[in-house]
């Protein structure tokens, strides 16, 4: 089995509670759970996404540095894991759907440009904005003070973050001493990552025992050692989390923070290379789909309407530099 078809399959018995059940208690290969749904709590998981479209704007995009415009194309990267519903594959398997590459459409939409969607590891999303591979790079990335020196920013959605955790498992998280001694599953290299480890250093300092800190490389990992009470609570982006606790029925939101931390609200951003001239061109995009209504459409559609910027900057405060 293909891995993309193994992520799809998971999520599909994740979508209902007793698909979950069946496959936590080893009942069958997962492909016998039948296909993946074709919508649930009404998500459109289908290849066939009838996006929601706009025109182009010539002046904006006369702004596109020359090589990408001769080229036609915008490549965008984004992570390989299964994300909902930010990023993921839509029940083909290999057609990746969700709110990131809707916004991605509607970037290229305005440019006058054909998207061309990627996907990569972490880590190499990075690489492949260096190497020129790729022109943007648009999968929940947080502004950070140490990324803006080699990248450039133009923001489009709020960086919540949150701690999921067992249904009725009794734990809340409202500040950082409240993580200590649990066991709490991340995504390695992450922002959540970063805050979960600072906070757990600094409850140790305080007297207070560490976190056990766990590690799930894609987001739909995690579903199985929560449910079994594996791990203590998830965390990680609060979009995906929210599907999840919508969709299985099983979990619950146990706190919010901002993704930068204590000091400021973060921002998620498309990200591109630094001073190439993109960055411009795909704000002005940006603040041009917020004013037409289109931005809020793609929001509603999957239930991230919290998460909206009133206006996309360039370059703003990020998440601090770690000493």
């Amino acid at each position: 089995m293909s891995t993309a078809r193994f992520r799809t399959k998971i999520l599909a018995s994740a979508l209902t509670t007793v698909a979950l059940l069946a496959a936590a208690c080893g009942g069958g290969d997962v492909e016998d759970e039948g296909s993946a749904p074709t919508s649930a709590a009404g998500y459109n998981l289908t290849a066939d996404q009838n996006r929601i479209t706009t025109d182009e704007v010539e002046s904006i995009a006369a702004k596109v540095p020359q090589q990408i415009r001769d080229r036609g194309t915008l490549v965008v990267t984004g992570s390989a894991g299964s994300a909902p519903p930010l990023r993921f594959y839509a029940d083909d398997d290999k057609t990746l759907i969700g709110s990131e590459t809707d916004f991605a459409y509607l970037i290229g939409d305005v440019l006058g440009l054909k998207v061309d969607l990627q996907a990569a590891d972490w880590a190499q999303n990075f690489v492949r904005i260096d190497s020129g591979e790729a022109d943007a790079f648009i999968s929940n990335v947080t502004v950070t003070e140490e990324r803006k020196e080699k990248y450039d920013f133009s923001t489009y959605r709020l960086d919540t973050v949150a701690f999921e955790t067992k249904k009725d498992s009794g734990i809340q998280i409202k500040e950082p001493k409240d993580v200590a001694g649990l066991k709490i599953a991340v995504s390695s290299g992450t922002n959540q990552e970063a805050l979960l480890v600072k906070w757990s250093e600094q409850n140790v300092a305080a007297g207070l025992e560490p976190t056990d800190i766990t590690y799930y490389q894609n987001v739909t990992d995690y579903y199985l050692p929560l449910a079994s009470g594996r791990i203590d609570a998830y965390f990680g982006p609060n979009p995906s989390s929210s599907f999840h606790v919508a969709q299985a029925g099983e979990s619950e939101i146990a706190g919010t923070f901002s993704g930068a931390g204590d000091a400021l609200q973060g921002e998620i951003a498309v990200l591109t290379k630094k001073d190439n001239g993109l960055v411009a061109a795909v704000n002005e995009a940006i603040n041009h789909i917020i004013e037409n209504g289109t931005y809020a459409q793609v929001l509603d559609r999957w239930n991230i309407a919290s998460e909206a910027v009133g206006t996309s900057v360039v370059n703003p405060p990020g998440l601090p530099k770690t000493s």
